[in-house]
């Protein structure tokens, strides 16, 4: 620690700087004024105490302060900045400081040591990247003179004055108004605007060079991740990652007039936060987000309401179900109308049977001989089966896992038609599924949970009332890896409970079964 708390909890008044030994205090409720003052004669005794601990910490990494400190020689707040410094870009050193971000407590002094003791681009190696010509690694110079290269980390939407982007300018210069080459999309960009962002200012600027971080107004396709540089020197810095989701929730409005708004507003949302998805579910007509956890798609909800005005509510997302047939059966179905004019016909013999592969979804086959149904009424006969297969008798859900062979059947030279044969194939179906003691299906994902050893009972416990199926448990280190089968009802929400159960220390992936 580089600093001492003055007070705490509601009594928290300010710091106390163990380099320079003086007490800064905040009397300001919003955190922008605060006073400098010397060390009360009755801490003195405690913070000599922690400087001596801070400057002997810096003296094992640090000759020049280790040789000053044998000898006591005085040791000044210059001396123990340079070595703290040295120490930190050594990755040997990690400054901790105390504040208050709820009342803007500490926060000067904050940004004071990030420009103190953390490195700038030219005390670090080179950054690499590849270059799209040849494939080859190289190392960008961190200088206005090289070729330009930045990289967009982050895209936020402005009321003002739209999509805004934000760059990291590893190298050389770029200007307002000129292009620049997104070498991500293989598409050049125009630069309407650069924008030094103050917190809630913006300053427009016209040029912005090597280490500078800035915003840049009128890229069209530009994303997170993406590189930005030279067309005649096209390099991939490295790509950033971003984890797959762990948590979805169905998301509606409460007016039906204001769906089109909040499509815009989880597009826009989904745009600026990579680790934020949006997706429609076709089988349960669902919309579904999906993030990190459960506070990350609360802040997404409360944003849509305050930002975009639009007020939605959330819930579980429905499980994607499946009807299937447990027995082998013949049906017949036949669709004869009359009129007065001409009539419709139409006679289907249909074999069923379950698939021994799950997921193998519907399969047909004719075995039509001798003309008992003509062959271009065929394709109609598949088509009713097919559609007829969308629609479970159990629960209206999708029909999966059966072979459809067509046997036999009849036709009328005048009244038979496409449409005859389509609606016999799907009475046929239907009357079959009810005879072949349909079953219903769920949804079965193969999880796998890595968590410290000393809560391994209480997850496979919880597992276990999830009606979870364990496969195997084994050892890696000091944690251990439970793999599980268990159903997707049972898992929404999973990791805000196994935080609960394991101090957060617990992580799972998961993907489909079956």
């Amino acid at each position: 620690a580089i600093q001492l708390p003055y007070g705490q909890a509601d009594n928290f008044k300010g710091v106390i700087d163990l380099i320079e030994k003086k007490l800064f205090v905040y009397d300001d409720p919003t955190g922008k004024v605060y006073q400098t003052l010397d060390v009360p004669e009755s801490l003195q005794p405690e913070v000599e105490k922690y400087r001596n601990i801070l400057i002997e910490k810096i003296a094992e990494v640090d000759d020049i302060i280790l040789e000053r400190y044998l000898h006591n020689e005085k040791i000044s707040p210059q001396d123990i900045k340079k070595g703290l410094r040295c120490a930190v870009i050594a990755n040997k050193f990690v400054p901790v400081l105390c504040g208050s971000s709820f009342r803007n407590k500490g926060i000067q002094l904050l940004l004071n040591a990030i420009c103190d003791y953390l490195p700038s681009p030219v005390d670090l190696p080179p950054v690499k990247a590849t270059s799209t010509d040849t494939g080859e690694v190289i190392e960008i110079t961190p200088s206005d003179d090289a070729p330009f290269s930045a990289l967009c980390f982050k895209i936020a939407t402005d009321p003002y004055v739209g999509k805004l982007n934000y760059l990291r300018i590893y190298s050389g210069v770029v200007n307002s108004g000129t292009y620049i080459y997104n070498s991500t999309k293989d598409k050049k960009e125009r630069v309407a605007k650069l924008v030094r962002m103050h917190a809630n200012r913006q300053e427009i600027i016209e040029t912005a060079a090597t280490g500078d971080i800035i915003a840049a107004v009128g890229l069209k396709d530009t994303k997170t991740g993406d590189t930005l540089c030279e067309e005649s020197r096209p390099v991939f810095l490295e790509a950033m990652r971003f984890p797959e989701p762990v948590i979805q929730q169905a998301i509606e409005t409460t007016s039906k007039d204001e769906q089109e708004k909040l499509g815009m507003a989880l597009h826009r949302l989904a745009e600026e936060d990579p680790s934020f998805r949006v997706f429609y579910n076709q089988e349960t007509g669902q919309t579904i987000i999906a993030g990190m956890g459960q506070l990350h798609l609360e802040v997404i909800v409360d944003r849509i309401l305050r930002e975009f005005g639009v007020g939605v509510q959330v819930g579980m997302p429905q499980v994607a179900y499946r009807e299937t047939i447990t027995r082998k059966v013949h049906s017949t179905g036949k669709f004869i109308q009359q009129s007065g004019g001409r009539g419709q016909y139409g006679h289907v013999v249909i074999e069923m049977e379950p698939q021994e592969a799950p997921g193998a979804g519907i399969e047909f086959e004719s075995k039509i001989k001798g003309g008992a149904i003509p062959q271009e009424f065929i394709p109609a006969v598949k088509e009713g089966i097919f559609d007829a297969a969308r629609s479970g008798v159990l629960a209206g859900y999708p029909v999966t896992d059966v072979k459809v062979t067509l046997v036999d059947g009849s036709f009328h030279e005048v009244d038979s038609s496409e449409l005859a044969f389509k609606m016999a194939a799907g009475i046929a179906f239907n009357e079959g599924l009810r005879k072949a003691q349909p079953v219903l299906l769920e949804p079965i994902m193969e999880m796998e949970v890595i968590t410290p050893e000393e809560f391994l009972g209480a997850v496979i416990g919880d597992l276990s009332a999830r009606r979870s199926k364990i496969v195997g448990i084994d050892s890696r280190a000091n944690v251990r890896i439970v793999k599980v089968s268990v159903p997707l009802a049972e898992i929404f929400n999973y990791s805000t409970s196994l935080r609960s159960l394991t101090q957060g220390r617990a992580t799972y992936t998961m993907e489909p079964s079956y």
